[in-house]
């Protein structure tokens, strides 16, 4: 058996989970990369990074993940980053219930399910990492973001829930918060809000239109913006770190906002937030 550490990182057909998989295998971990489709293992494979195909909505997938994992690596799971991930985006009077189940199982219950299953095979060794890549909008909700808001506010509260019930097992967790990230997110996001929300009879239409224009790249780009080598740099801190943060900020977009929610008066902060987004 390999002394590498061991690592699982899902969402890697491209963004930071395709840039960290490829930088942890780099840095000397043995990184166990997921994707959703056939066709994006190649870039991954080729380099010599184990992928798998998995689906946070089919729980068979996830099952199959980690049974595959444990055989592979004489049942060590030194760590696992969470990281697979896509924002539905629409009014909340506009979302279908169908939609917000969809985000909730992709985003929450999936890595919810996953989580449970590494940890048994982190609690024999002693150790182990969990980091979730969280999002500022766990923090701070945007309007026309409230699917993708809640995922990520549910995805805080399991987490340091699960950091604090952790404590003393030896396994450690931690959140990672982005802000404007270079990667397909916003154009993904754009396929979603197609699938469900009805742009032309919505009351908010002349906003839609504006944000498709913007998510399309028709107006100027989000300042601030990382590349995904930004939440790197932070992932690894969160394993390597003897005490790793509970929460690591990415980008000073995502600073400034957590910063004035907790200096400004709640109603202050949210009036302003809503004029944002």
């Amino acid at each position: 058996m390999s002394d590498r550490p061991t690592i699982i990182v899902t969402g890697c057909s491209s963004g930071i989970g395709a840039h960290c998989a490829h930088a942890l295998h780099a840095d000397g971990w043995r990184v166990f990369a997921t994707v959703r489709r056939d066709e994006d293992r190649g870039a991954l494979e080729s380099q010599g990074i184990e992928t798998f195909l998995m689906d946070y909505t089919k729980p068979e997938t996830i099952a199959a993940l980690v049974e595959a994992v444990m055989a592979r690596s004489g049942g060590r799971i030194d760590a696992l980053f969470n990281n697979g991930a896509y924002g539905q985006a629409g009014a909340v009077e506009d979302l279908p219930t169908e939609a917000l189940r969809l985000q909730l199982e992709t985003n929450v219950i999936g890595w919810h399910d996953l989580t449970r299953r590494v940890i048994p095979a982190m609690r024999a060794r002693g150790s182990g990492r969990i980091v979730q890549c969280s999002s500022i909008l766990g923090i701070v909700p945007y309007r026309w973001r409230g699917a993708y808001n809640a995922s990520k506010f549910a995805i805080e509260a399991l987490s340091l829930t699960l950091r604090m019930e952790l404590a003393g097992s030896g396994i450690k967790v931690s959140l990672i918060e982005p802000g404007p990230i270079a990667s397909k997110f916003t154009a993904n996001a754009v396929t979603y809000i197609e699938r469900f929300i009805d742009l032309k009879n919505s009351v908010h239409r002349a906003e839609y239109e504006r944000q498709m224009r913007r998510l399309k790249g028709e107006s100027k780009p989000v300042a601030g913006k990382l590349g995904p080598d930004a939440v790197y740099a932070v992932l690894k801190h969160a394993l390597a770190a003897k005490r790793p943060k509970p929460h690591y900020i990415v980008t000073r977009p995502a600073k400034q906002g957590a910063f004035l929610k907790k200096l400004l008066p709640a109603a202050l902060f949210y009036r302003i937030i809503g004029r944002l987004g």
